[in-house]
């Protein structure tokens, strides 16, 4: 049985030497040896060597170059056989391999022998576990390592640290989101390492816990040394709607898109990059919350010094609209200087109509500087000033009683507005469309789009108003009852509607259909007759007219005063009561003729 395990590797040792020369043998005193002890001695020998390589696959071991062919190092190991190992194993990506015959390396090993009776060899795992002792080492003092970030899995990143695979997940990248790692990538960066399973193979890596380590190790420092004024260097790290986070080495400030440039920046990132270096200064810093305020522009020269004699009042300029708001557009005269046009001031005719209607972003406009405020660094513009004034130029064509023809453009409640020469409006209150009829009842009676004729009653260009009139355009229908009557004459009326405070009657046809009131106290000259409700819809009634008021278009009228006036025409015509005759007779008599007069009035 001894015989023929002896014998077995003999054989196969033959065979390889036949292979190659520079395989292992076992020696010639070996095998005397094992002559000279016996069968159990070299049976012991052969058990122990098998023993040793057994113990020593798994492990890392030392072994010289012999060789170097095209793609492979030739290393000795100490076995009976060499094993083979890529060049690029010795090598980092890239990069040539740094080897050469001689050199004392070490490799994994993996088989004693392979399938061509190689030993099967490998530098990577050999660094491998080589780097996990150092980063177990690392792990437990809590130190930091180095790594390469070097491909791109679910959920984060690979980092090569030395030859052992690490995870970083994409929270841990840095301290905010970062959405192109590409910078870092290939370059060595410093880790924490979180988690580690040798027997798994797994290693959790953070830059995220480094970097603010290093962060508040500087912001300390730094703060420690931070005042206004400070000029810093810093690097764009995130930038927003409302300005751009600098980091200034440890620690962030915040810059502020208005102190970017003395320009208006609709964004910052017009003007900035993420990555960008800066150069800026503290504007404001509080030490309890530990903000920080930057500001670029401090550090150029002031636009606004010397304004005031540069754009004095009514100066004529060109400028560039920069921004549109509801209130106005501003204008951009010189770089870093703007000034606010209000809508009131952008046409003398368009009203009540949205600045973007008028002018558009970036357009070049003329304007006029109306006023200069340094303190609170606002230049005020027009632009209607830049053209001339349509309310002056109608006054100057146009006098008070022309007559026009225009086109109704609006229909109010208080009247109507007419289309002038000039693109300007004029007004026709409610009161000057009739001389008959009501206000609310005459503008019912136009339309929009419809042309009418009117007279230019009053002109008011500071105030931008024009009065008109189509009443006036025909003669006042009053006039002829104040040519054709006068105070204290006579009239016959109809009554047209009964109140508590008097009757209204309407005046004959020689009065143009005018109505007028008589007050309850005028209706008799005895109190006990002074009663609405003695009088009916459409009855007659002969009233004294008391006054005629061409202002407001009224006509006083009295029954009392006339039964007066006949009272006393009465006396006179028939005498006193000392001539034996009674009142009662002299006034019978009066009424009796009175009423044969009307009844003879009514007949004809």
């Amino acid at each position: 049985m001894i015989d023929a395990v002896l014998r077995l590797p003999i054989r196969k040792e033959k065979s390889k030497m036949a292979r190659s020369s520079s395989k292992r043998v076992f020696t010639e005193s070996a095998v005397k040896a094992s002559d000279n002890s016996g069968e159990e001695s070299f049976a012991s020998l052969l058990a122990g060597t098998f023993g040793k390589g057994g113990s020593m696959e798994g492990n890392v071991i030392k072994g010289k170059v012999v060789a170097i062919e095209s793609e492979f190092a030739v290393i000795d190991v100490g076995l009976k056989s060499e094993g083979r190992v890529p060049l690029r194993e010795f090598a980092l990506p890239g990069m040539a391999p740094e080897i050469k015959v001689g050199d004392t390396v070490e490799v994994f090993l993996e088989r004693m022998e392979d399938r061509n009776g190689d030993a099967s060899l490998s530098r990577e795992k050999a660094k491998r576990e080589e780097s996990w002792t150092v980063l177990e080492n690392s792990f437990k003092n809590t130190e930091r390592v180095t790594g390469i970030i070097s491909g791109r899995v679910k959920g984060g990143f690979t980092v090569n640290l030395n030859g052992a695979t690490a995870f970083l997940p994409g929270s841990q990248v840095d301290i905010r989101p970062v959405r192109d790692i590409t910078p870092i990538m290939g370059t060595p960066q410093p880790f924490q390492i979180l988690k580690m399973d040798r027997a798994r193979g797994n290693i959790v890596v953070s830059r995220r816990a480094v970097l603010e380590e290093s962060r508040a190790e500087a912001r300390t420092e730094l703060v420690a040394n931070l005042r206004e004024g400070q000029i810093l260097q810093g690097v764009v790290k995130n930038i927003t709607d409302y300005g751009a986070f600098v980091d200034l080495g440890g620690v962030d400030g915040l810059l502020h898109v208005t102190d970017i440039a003395w320009k208006r920046i609709n964004h910052p990132s017009e003007m900035l990059q993420i990555g960008q270096q800066l150069t800026v200064q503290v504007i404001r810093f509080n030490a309890e919350t530990q903000r920080i305020s930057l500001g670029m522009k401090q550090l150029e020269a002031d636009p606004w010094e010397g304004v005031a004699a540069r754009y004095p009042a009514s100066t004529r300029l060109k400028g560039r609209v920069t921004n549109i708001t509801d209130y106005g557009a501003f204008v951009e005269l010189e770089p870093g200087i703007e000034g606010l046009v209000h809508v009131s001031e952008m046409s003398w005719t368009k009203k009540n109509v949205h600045p973007g209607k008028i002018v558009a972003t970036s357009q070049e406009v003329d304007v006029i500087v109306l006023d200069v405020d340094l303190t609170k660094r606002r230049i005020s513009l027009g632009i209607k000033q830049c053209v001339e004034n349509p309310w002056e130029q109608f006054r100057a064509n146009n006098s008070i009683g022309s007559t026009l023809t225009g086109e109704i453009r609006n229909i109010t409640e208080f009247g109507l507005f007419v289309g002038l020469p000039g693109d300007i409006d004029g007004m026709v209150h409610m009161s000057d469309l009739s001389w008959e009829k009501p206000g609310e009842e005459a503008i019912t009676e136009y339309q929009k789009g419809q042309t009418v004729t009117v007279k230019v009653l009053d002109i008011d260009a500071e105030k931008e108003r024009i009065s008109l009139g189509i009443k006036q355009m025909t003669s006042d229908p009053f006039e002829s009852v104040s040519v054709s009557f006068k105070k204290g004459d006579v009239v016959t009326c109809t009554v047209s509607a009964i109140t508590e405070g008097g009757i209204e009657v309407t005046l004959g046809e020689q009065f143009n259909g005018f109505s007028g009131f008589i007050k309850r106290n005028d209706l008799a000259r005895d109190r006990s007759e002074q009663r609405p409700d003695r009088f009916a819809v459409g009855e007659k009634v002969d009233a004294k007219i008391t006054n005629i008021d061409k202002a407001g278009r009224k006509v006083g009228l009295s029954i009392k005063a006339r039964e007066v006036d006949e009272e006393k025409q009465a006396m006179a015509d028939y005498g006193s009561s000392d001539s034996g005759a009674s009142l009662g007779d002299i006034l019978g008599a009066a009424i009796k003729r009175a009423q044969k007069k009307s009844e003879t009035k009514d007949e004809e």
